[in-house]
């Protein structure tokens, strides 16, 4: 089997999930046709990315065991199917059930797949192609927004979830099918697969070794800042900027662009460099453009080249850190690896929301981010590959 129709199906499957960041342009026409609050309708989305991001933990450990295609097709008629049950939804339980539970796990059960089955049809270049297949998850939002923007005009969001729903699952099923494994030997995968005990680690014993809790902390770190600056992007550009409205939304579809091109660019920079260097580059960076923010009175030009920066290197460590897996903890058990590793990211869409709300303003909180990303790259001179010794 040709390896780039792996590709070609990670890619379908990830623009399909992807779209779970469209959830704002969802907001106001529930709020309009049910009369829900704000607050109300905006946790469906806290919900289903929990749910993502926790639901990873016990697919990465399935599809080990019973390959990516089962999994990942798993995925797709949790995800559609949530989607289709979610334009029944007439009360929040429902919508919350059917949306943030039901279609938030089949994200998170599809997300792992295409990383995993990429990297071993690419070993000579993990970065390029981990790069690849997160950035077409974050491109998802993009290349639907106009799609979901016409449904939700000419036809109302309920049935715009059904359409959609009905869209991802087709979609999502033809790209599940591509993915699968190489055969035994392929390439230098066959190195991989009969590494030695240093290299292959469960999750017990990942969980065992100082090295794990580096890279989970430094993944936390990472993350925090991106995600600060996507869920408050046009609150900061109104604020600290003192843009228009209009203007400050701008700044969505340019994080969405800098975040898919971070993806990419970052992790094809790690094959060439190594994992740890660009780390503590996007850290340097990301403290940078935090310091700036906090620091300096913000215009048009350093609004959005500090957002800019940010969304750069948010997209590069979540390219990153699964070839890190991968490299310090084996190919063999990846997918159940980054599951456990993964849940970095879900804590950190729960922390910045209390850094928020108890830092005292926007200022603040960029500078606590800023350390925190002082502190991550500082970490990265620290951690080492685990061996055996540290189990």
């Amino acid at each position: 089997m040709n390896r780039w129709f792996v590709v070609l199906g990670a890619v379908l499957l990830q623009m399909c999930i992807g779209a779970i960041y469209t959830w704002s342009l969802f907001n106001q026409p529930l709020m309009d046709t049910f009369g829900w609050e704000k607050s109300e309708v905006v946790l469906t989305y806290s919900i289903a990315v929990f749910v993502f991001a926790f639901s990873t933990i016990f697919s990465g450990r399935l599809q080990d065991k019973i390959g990516p295609r089962k999994v990942a097709t798993i995925g797709a008629i949790l995800y559609g199917g949530g989607l289709i049950l979610a334009s029944t939804a007439t009360s929040l339980t429902q919508l919350y059930i059917y949306y943030g539970v039901i279609a938030g796990a089949g994200v998170g059960f599809a997300y792992v797949c295409p990383l995993s089955t990429c990297v071993r049809w690419f070993p000579e270049k993990k970065g390029f192609i981990t790069g690849i297949a997160v950035g077409a998850f974050g491109l998802g939002g993009l290349v639907f927004k106009s799609v979901i923007q016409h449904f939700l005009v000419n036809n109302g969001v309920s049935s715009t979830f059904l359409y959609l729903g009905i869209i991802y699952a087709v979609l999502g099923l033809i790209g599940s099918q591509f993915l699968i494994l190489p055969p035994a030997g392929y390439g230098s995968a066959a190195k991989n697969s009969n590494a030695t005990k240093e290299n292959v680690f469960t999750v017990g014993e990942m969980l065992k070794t100082k090295s794990f809790y580096f890279v989970w902390v430094m993944y936390l770190f990472g993350c925090m800042s991106g995600l600060l600056v996507i869920g408050l992007a046009k609150d900061i550009g109104i604020q600290l900027a003192g843009l228009e409205a209009s203007v400050a939304a701008n700044a969505v579809a340019m994080i969405a662009l800098f975040n898919t091109g971070g993806r990419l660019i970052w992790g094809t920079l790690s094959d060439k460099l190594g994992r740890i260097r660009v780390v503590t580059m996007m850290f340097i960076i990301t403290a940078i453009s935090m310091i700036t923010m906090s620091v300096v009175t913000l215009k048009y030009i350093t609004f959005f080249a500090c957002l800019a920066g940010i969304a750069f290197c948010f997209g590069g460590f979540l390219a990153v850190f699964p070839t890190i897996t991968g490299e310090f903890f084996g190919i063999r058990n990846l997918g159940a690896n980054y599951g456990v590793v993964y849940q970095a990211y879900g804590a950190a869409a729960l922390v910045g929301p209390i850094i928020v709300a108890n830092a005292g303003g926007l200022k603040p909180t960029f500078m606590i981010a800023a350390v925190l990303a002082v502190i991550g790259a500082i970490l990265t001179f620290i951690v080492k590959p685990p061996t055996v010794d540290n189990i």
